[in-house]
């Protein structure tokens, strides 16, 4: 199943594969419920109505995005280039405990077609195509989508502390196009491309999968949960496996494509001028 949110004319509303579910019902009030129960209840409660309305984030204004990083080993010696302290890096990708930290609110998620900003204040911006776990209140995972979480790689390497004006700012995270719902055991080897394009012209791509990823899905939401609850459940990006060369940043005006699987999302990148 297909979980999407579309933008009408009264309020934004949740459709099922295409067939919209009752206006009052939200993602945050799904993901209360079980895994099984939420699976039944969408199946009973989808009307036949089509969807229709502007793709929106797939995420409730109210929830939260948070992030994993250095699961991956391109990742791990991404940062060693950028940062002044890299032997730090090599410590996180090794230790038990993974690397967390809060990415946005719902109400800040860029849906698919919104733009993405790159900081004024950095020289070094790139995109980062990652697998995002949905997980309910039970802390199960009952889906994943696709996301982009724009980081500033001078602004991080300069110092680790720095870490959250690097990946928190307007414009840093994109999710989309919809939630793919499934049990956690189909999550394996998902494909996961980047294709940047500038004038028109690809000048970035690439593509791997999840099965390069030192960290297992359910131990990324042991720890992120295990000392905090989420009511009205949680997204967390996983980290990510695709990192542009480190000549590269990206421009105003560029397209970022990714595609997690068969979901897809694209934004374009935002003037500096605001």
């Amino acid at each position: 199943m297909l979980l999407t949110r579309h933008r009408t004319k009264e309020s934004s509303r949740w459709a099922v594969d295409g067939s919209f579910l009752p206006p009052s019902l939200t993602l945050s009030a799904l993901l209360e419920l079980p895994r099984a129960t939420m699976f039944g209840l969408m199946k009973a409660l989808t009307y036949g109505e089509p969807a229709f309305g502007e793709a929106e984030a797939p995420i409730d204004p109210g929830q939260e995005v948070w992030a994993a990083g250095v699961t991956y080993v391109r990742s791990r010696d991404a940062r060693r280039v950028e940062s002044t302290v890299a032997d730090m890096y090599d410590h996180v990708y090794e230790a038990a405990r993974p690397e967390l930290f809060f990415k946005s609110p719902g109400w800040r998620a860029a849906g698919n077609g919104m733009p993405i900003r790159i900081r004024a204040d950095s020289r070094w911006n790139v995109p980062e195509p990652e697998l995002v776990l949905v997980i309910n209140s039970q802390r199960e995972i009952i889906g994943y989508c696709a996301g982009n979480d724009v980081s500033s790689r001078d602004i991080e390497g300069e110092n680790p502390l720095y870490l959250p004006q690097a990946k928190v700012y307007n414009g840093s995270c994109a999710l989309g196009h919809g939630i793919f719902l499934c049990e956690p055991e189909e999550i394996k080897e998902v494909p996961i491309r980047l294709e940047i394009r500038r004038a028109n012209a690809t000048i970035f791509a690439g593509e791997t999968t999840t099965g390069t990823m030192k960290r297992t899905l359910p131990e990324l939401v042991e720890y992120l949960t295990c000392e905090l609850d989420f009511p009205r459940g949680v997204f967390l990006m996983t980290g990510t496996c695709l990192v542009p060369g480190d000549d590269f940043a990206l421009q105003s005006d560029d397209l970022v494509l990714i595609q997690v699987g068969a979901l897809k999302i694209e934004n374009r990148v935002a003037s500096l001028n605001r």
